[in-house]
């Protein structure tokens, strides 16, 4: 999870309990860990805001000792909700059992402490005690990161870390001491394994995936991610350590470089909305393949035109609206007469920008619901939604719509920015109705159908159908960004490739 800018994401609560892990080996020599699930007869979810702070993206989602046994290494995964995916570890001799998030987001490993005395959260979940591990290691260095949606601290140790039937040996990890708020307190697992690269090790520690590969417990430095999304199918998915499980995809993958380590992040092309570009990402933006975020993350300026396609309710942006009353005629006509897009705002007066900013720093404020100006000369609401009318103008001109049109259109625009929270909720009627949505990477185009960017949250009467795509807006240079998270990688099997420094996709199987 890095240095990161305010975003906002949602994360849901347990629609399902899991029993205990299986430990089974096939015939294609694959050590598996097989997991079951069951219903719960109430759904609860709660909704905060992602961040990109120290530590990197928060999400608010196995062989035998050091000889290769088999040629992949595989962890089952927990479907939370179709949601979020966890899986079991083991930390210390014997091993202490753990529920953990794979996250590619991060990469650090946490599990709570037996000393954490103070937080509730901690109550109920397992903890950590070094005292019953023969490979303990006492380290002691403090240590603190923080999420969006909550924060864990406490201090590094050292022991061994068992996944599946594989085992790391003197791994640093942290015993978290305090975990504040409502977010672990809810939570399913216990704690997160950061499988993102060390530049945004929080401590600088060695994460768990560079150590299995430097003590040579993988045959390839390659891990992959199937999440299985048939809510009514036990299994919730599998990472597969070493390789890959053909089983699990489709076809060839597509694969793209790694622009930027620290997140597996890549470049990315255009968003389509039934086929048509939504003009922000035309000439490219970047994305990062986030196992730790539930959702679909992406700037404010294409997720409200998404929910104005799908039908979604957000919170109604009256700064929004104003620009469009007062300025919208003006804005239209400099974009008529050649002006510079991104200059347009500051030269009505509504942004004390001279216009060298990238869109996507400029609506951060709007997603956070923030008035104040920051110190290098970033605007408030008004000017945020100055900068999104002027995006969403010119892809409108771009089509020859008339100004009518387009003045209606932008304020239809405005009564879908997202909710500040990042929850915008769609009718379950509809879904036949709403249009698919494009993603291109590389030279493929990845589509999603709305039963696979809707999340249903509930049965009968009672349910409640809600949006996958949630507002999130970073500042250059490692803006704008998309986080492509569980939502896109349970339809697409998603390799980290660490050889190559790449990551690919193919049709989940």
């Amino acid at each position: 999870m890095g240095t990161k800018c305010g975003a906002t994401a949602v994360t849901f609560v347990l629609l399902l309990l899991l029993s205990p892990a299986v430990f089974s080996a096939s015939n294609d020599k694959l050590i598996r860990v097989a997991l079951k699930k069951t219903k719960l007869d109430q759904i609860s979810r709660f909704s905060g805001n992602v961040d990109l702070t120290e530590g990197g993206f928060a999400r608010i989602n196995r062989r035998h000792g050091n000889v290769v046994q088999s040629d992949t290494d595989i962890i089952a995964l927990k479907n939370y909700m179709d949601a979020q995916y966890y899986g079991e570890i083991g930390v210390g001799t014997p091993p202490q059992k753990f529920t953990v998030i794979f996250d590619t987001g991060s990469s650090n490993l946490w599990v709570p402490s037996v000393k954490c005395y103070f937080s509730v959260a901690c109550y109920f979940h397992s903890k950590y005690k070094s005292g019953h591990s023969s490979t303990y290691k006492k380290n002691g260095k403090s240590a603190e990161i923080h999420y969006g949606t909550g924060s864990i601290s406490g201090f590094f140790s050292q022991d061994h870390v068992k996944l599946g039937n594989l085992i790391v040996k003197d791994q640093d990890f942290i015993e978290a001491t305090r975990e504040p708020g409502i977010t672990f307190l809810a939570a399913k697992f216990d704690g997160i394994l950061g499988l993102g690269f060390q530049e945004i090790s929080v401590g600088n520690a060695v994460p768990v995936w560079y150590n299995m590969v430097k003590q040579g417990l993988v045959e390839q430095p390659v891990f992959s991610f199937w999440f299985n999304r048939k809510a009514e199918e036990e299994q919730g998915g599998e990472i597969v350590f070493g390789g890959v499980d053909t089983n699990h995809f489709k076809g060839d993958h597509a694969y793209v470089n790694v622009t930027q380590k620290g997140y597996w992040q890549f470049n990315m092309g255009d968003v389509l909305i039934g086929g048509e570009t939504t003009g922000f990402c035309a000439e490219g933006c970047s994305a990062i393949a986030d196992s730790g975020t539930s959702l679909l993350a992406g700037p404010t300026t294409v997720i409200t035109q998404i929910n104005h396609a799908i039908g979604a309710s957000g919170v109604l942006s009256q700064e929004c609206k104003s620009v469009v009353t007062e300025y919208g005629k003006t804005i239209i006509e400099m974009l008529l007469a050649k002006a510079e897009p991104q200059q347009i705002c500051s030269k009505i007066g509504l942004c004390s920008s001279d216009g060298s900013h990238d869109v996507s720093m400029l609506i951060e404020s709007v997603v956070e619901n923030e008035t104040d100006r920051t110190s290098d000369g970033l605007c408030d609401n008004m000017c945020a939604a100055c900068q999104m009318a002027v995006v969403w103008m010119q892809n409108q001109l771009r089509r020859n719509e008339t100004e009518e049109k387009i003045l209606d259109y932008i304020n239809q625009l405005c009564d879908r920015l997202p909710s500040p929270m990042g929850e915008s909720a769609v009718d379950c009627s509809a879904l036949a109705s709403m249009p698919k949505i494009s993603f291109i990477i590389g030279s493929k185009t990845f589509e999603l159908s709305p039963e696979q960017y809707i999340l249903r949250v509930g049965e009968g009467a009672a349910a409640q159908c809600i949006s996958g795509f949630t507002a999130l807006d970073v500042l250059p240079p490692r803006g704008p960004l998309w986080i492509l998270g569980d939502v896109f990688m349970g339809q697409y099997h998603t390799v980290f490739d660490y050889g190559k420094m790449r990551v690919g996709f193919a049709e989940a199987a």
